[in-house]
């Protein structure tokens, strides 16, 4: 137990101390108007309490991340609980307020706008298509999933289900962000917070020790290496790419700039916790990895997810947290497609407040996602993890240069952005999906190119400097 409060009591410090620090290096203007008071459009710029901002933002980053990631990473042991607090404090809480804050200064810009600012015109098509086909690919996987958990809790088809979940997804996209998602989105983060604090209370207490095998050694049943691929497995419980399209939206919203660390580096601590306690349930209620490794292997998560909460809660828990874990998805991946109209809106000429445009954009972004949801769920899954990892490579590296063009201390986002480098190099390197290289040959490489990476922004930052000069 007192290793499970450490590591939450180590959150909580983090966000005290590190985001004020952050906030301090960001230099935030009060006094300066944001761009929902001053863009005012009643459909995506809309000041909202701060309180239902930070509920939205956290319902919007969460996913099935800090409970399907978290579950899977428990697997390789309690080394998974490090990646959870250190990478929630120094890169995820980081990446979020600093890709919230960005956007906000440029007045609610997507995450496609900032990269061709930030980066250079060269990237923009690459990149607006890249973050185009993500968002598209994360709204499949977060339109399948809670379609495929319905179907099994109620017998209903799976297609039946996936069909009611993108009618949803039509009108969340389309209509003003305070009619569906401002108003009923905060009572969905109520409900979520609410069964992990009863499921949480309940470990606690169980008498189970929470970490059977406490050792920091790999303890996955498959003897799949840490390094690179625990990285990529917890992504939304510590660092998600995913959050830099979210942030922007919230952007639009935030009545001050004061209120950036609660919202940004906020939500992403409270994920972190929530990634905490699923991992700690996953080996707790199971006993270990091998224990945990058999449900998934026969049900996915998702029976790992049931039997956590029938075990605990009953059929009525169980049923609770099933609808929490099927909003907590759904919630992501509508608001996946209402990024990708903005993003496409944003890169063209076009009136957000005209209603046939908005229609004809999110149409178009709901055809690509029910194309998508034609594949294989595991195969888009796959591909998902990676990509949305190098979506937050690629947004650190745009931190940095945003933090040196203001002249200000790049390291808070420069050390974990060369470290995502080695991360998503060596994944692409080892992993089925690409070279499929030794695990050693496959590091070893992603830390040169880590390197080679930090070695070209100095040059870029320095060279310009002496050219300056």
């Amino acid at each position: 137990m007192l290793v499970f409060l450490s590591a939450c009591a180590a959150l909580f410090l983090g966000y005290w101390f590190y985001s004020r620090m952050v906030e301090k290096i960001f230099g935030i203007m009060p006094q300066q108007p944001t761009p929902a008071v001053a863009a005012c459009d009643n459909v995506d710029y809309v000041p909202l309490p701060v309180w239902r901002i930070f509920l939205i933002q956290f319902l919007n980053i969460a996913g099935l991340g800090p409970v399907f990631g978290a579950l899977l990473g428990a697997l390789y042991g309690p080394v998974a609980l490090f990646w959870i607090v250190l990478g929630s404090i120094f890169a995820g809480g980081v990446h979020d307020y600093l890709a919230g804050m960005i956007s906000l200064r440029n007045n609610g810009w997507s995450l496609n706008l900032l990269v061709e600012k930030y980066l250079g015109n060269k990237v923009k098509i690459v990149f607006l298509v890249f973050s185009i086909f993500f968002l598209l690919l994360l709204g499949a996987v977060f339109a399948m999933s809670p379609a495929q958990m319905l179907a099994d809790i109620s017998g209903a088809p799976f297609l039946l289900w996936l069909g009611i979940i993108f009618g949803y997804y039509f009108l969340a996209t389309l209509l003003p962000i305070d009619k569906i998602i401002g108003r009923f989105y905060p009572l969905f983060a109520l409900l979520l917070l609410g069964v992990t604090l009863a499921l949480m209370a309940f470990m606690l207490f169980d008498g189970r020790p929470l970490y059977p095998n406490l050792s920091l050694s790999n303890q996955h049943p498959q003897d799949l290496p840490i390094f690179p691929l625990m990285f990529v497995t917890i992504a939304c419980g510590a660092l998600s790419g995913f959050h830099a399209t979210q942030s922007p939206l919230m952007a639009r919203c935030l009545p001050n700039e004061k209120n950036g660390r609660a919202v940004f580096y906020g939500a992403m601590i409270t994920e972190g916790v929530v990634a905490l306690v699923w991992a700690t349930l996953g080996m707790s209620f199971y006993q270990g990895s091998e224990g945990l490794f058999a449900v998934i292997n026969a049900g996915g998560p998702g029976a790992a997810v049931s039997g956590i909460a029938k075990g605990y809660l009953g059929n009525i828990g169980a049923i609770l947290t099933v609808i929490s874990v099927v909003l907590l998805s759904i919630t992501s991946g509508d608001t996946a497609f209402r990024s990708a109209r903005l993003s496409v809106a944003d890169y063209f000429p076009t009136s957000k407040k005209n209603l046939g445009q908005r229609l004809l954009i999110s149409i178009l972004v709901l055809g690509g996602g029910i194309l998508l949801s034609l594949f294989d769920l595991t195969v888009i899954w796959t591909y998902f993890g990676w990509a949305n990892q190098c979506l937050a490579t690629i947004t650190l590296w745009m931190c940095c240069f945003y933090l040196i063009r203001k002249q200000k201390n790049c390291l808070i986002a420069l050390l974990p952005a060369t470290f995502m480098t080695a991360v998503c190099t060596s994944y692409i390197l080892y992993d089925k999906i690409g070279f499929r290289l030794p695990a050693a040959t496959a590091q070893t490489i992603g830390a040169v190119l880590a390197v080679v990476a930090l070695a070209a922004f100095g040059f870029c930052h320095f060279g310009k400097k002496e050219k300056h000069k």
